[in-house]
This record gives structure tokens, C-alpha cells and sequence, in this order.
């Protein structure tokens, strides 16, 4: 994948000259993105760039604001994932700051704790930093037509939002919040997976991995669920967002790449 994605960046950055340069990697989980990230990141470093990477997991709202959510808005708000659990002025003002040339704190969340790590934890990117590479899991999605809020994509939709508020305020957010967060990444690279089921069985194996090395990782049975909080937008994505890239790289079920496009 890095052979694969390489050129078409070295070319971006060649084109931007010695202007700051957000690039962008969404895909859904377990399709590579944070691996691709790191490995881009040490490659780009060895050739000289200052560097700096974000996850958009990393802008999840505290468990407390997510809390505040369930309360007011719907239940399924305390898990994070979609969108409206994000902290999108935070992405905004750190992705700035960048821009403006600052050395700035990168936000961290910790999924074990399932909330956002002291400030004071945070990594510092250097100022003058000329890169910074983007992760997310929806990163760029756009909006679905509200049609197609209807009708209930799972059994978590069917039974825990039967009357669309969960999914209707998280395809408000998009709409609303998250385009000008969306706005700062200059070339978007997608790693499109196959199909939702292909999804589902990577986020089972994640998690499979993790049992082997970590205490509190998901059962599968709490994976199933966990996951059909993605499912939407991970569906809508596969269909909508590899039209509107800059760099689509199709994966295969066992994430071998094919023809890039």
C-alpha cells in the first residue's frame, strides 16, 4: 500500500511546494488506515518533511459530553463513533494552528478508558510542521438524503432508534458541523473495503488480536453490536465516496490491494 500511495503524495506535496499540507486517509475499520498513517509518516520523515499525524478518533468527544448527549438527544450517543460524538472545534482550532506554523498539542483519547487523555499527556507537533496525515473512519463522508433515514439499516436501529433521531441528528451533524472540518484536508485518499460483511469480519479480527494481549477487549458478541453503530455511514461511504476522491485504493477481503483508480 505505501508503494502504491507514495507517488500520487509525493506529487501532491511537489504541487503544493513549501505550503502546509493536510492529507487525509478515511476508510472503515480494520481496512489499514492507521498502519498506512505510521508507515507514511516514518517515510515522509526519512525524506525530510516535518510531520505530524491525527486521528479523528482522537477528537471523540469526553465520556461525560457523550453522556450529556444520551441524556438530551438518545441513548445511543454514549457510544462514540458516529458523528456528533466528535469534537470538531477542537480538530478545527489544532488543524489551524498547524497551518499558522505553531508547534501544537495533538489531542489523544484512550479507548481503554473510553475517554479523552489529560491535555498535559498530549504530543507536541514541532512548529513549522509541513504534513499532517488525517485518519478517519468517516473522514469526508457527506450527508445521506433523507430518505434514506427511513428505514432501519440493522437490528440496533430497528430496536434501540425505531423512531430515526439517533441517525437523523448524526446525519444532521454531518451536514452541519463536520464540512468545514472536512474543508482543511487538501487530497483525501479512501481505502474502500469490498463490502460491509468483509468490514464486520476485520473489526472482529481487531478485536480477536486484542484478546490475545489485552484485558477488556470486546466479546464477539459486543463486537456485533459495537459495530452496527458503523454500519450506516460505512455503507454510504463505500457507495458515495470514491467519486469525490483524490486517491481510491481498492482492498480486497484479505486487504490485498487492487488496480488503484
Amino acid at each position: 500500500m505505501i508503494a502504491g500511495v507514495l507517488p500520487p503524495i509525493r506529487q501532491w506535496l511537489a504541487e503544493r511546494g513549501s505550503g502546509f499540507t493536510v492529507i487525509g486517509v478515511a476508510g472503515a475499520q480494520g481496512s489499514g488506515k492507521s498502519t498506512l498513517v505510521r508507515e507514511l509518516a516514518a517515510q515522509l520523515t526519512i525524506e525530510g518533511l516535518r510531520v505530524a499525524a491525527l486521528s479523528l478518533d482522537d477528537l471523540y468527544l469526553p465520556r461525560h459530553a457523550r453522556q450529556d448527549l444520551g441524556r438530551l438527544v438518545h441513548p445511543l450517543f454514549v457510544t462514540r463513533g458516529v458523528p456528533g460524538t466528535h469534537d470538531v472545534a477542537l480538530g478545527l482550532a489544532t488543524i489551524t494552528a498547524l497551518a499558522r506554523g505553531e508547534a501544537v498539542r495533538l489531542p489523544r483519547f484512550d479507548k481503554g478508558r473510553d475517554d479523552r487523555v489529560p491535555e498535559s499527556e498530549w504530543p507536541t507537533a514541532e512548529a513549522e510542521t509541513q504534513v499532517l496525515l488525517f485518519e478517519g473512519w468517516c473522514l469526508g463522508a457527506a450527508p445521506q438524503p433523507e430518505g434514506a433515514l427511513t428505514n432501519p439499516v440493522n437490528a440496533l436501529e430497528a430496536a434501540e432508534d425505531p423512531a430515526g433521531i439517533w441517525r437523523r441528528h448524526a446525519n444532521t451533524a454531518l451536514a452541519v458541523d463536520y464540512p468545514v472540518l472536512w474543508q482543511q484536508i487538501d487530497r483525501l485518499i479512501f481505502l474502500g473495503a469490498p463490502d460491509w460483511s468483509v468490514v464486520a469480519d476485520w473489526r472482529e479480527q481487531q478485536e480477536a488480536d486484542l484478546r490475545q494481549t489485552a484485558a477488556g477487549a470486546m466479546t464477539p458478541a459486543q463486537v456485533e453490536r459495537f459495530i452496527q453503530h458503523y454500519e450506516r455511514l460505512t455503507r454510504w461511504m463505500l457507495e458515495e465516496l470514491p467519486g469525490r476522491t483524490d486517491l481510491t485504493v481498492r482492498l480486497g477481503p484479505n486487504r490485498k490491494i487492487l488496480p488503484l483508480t
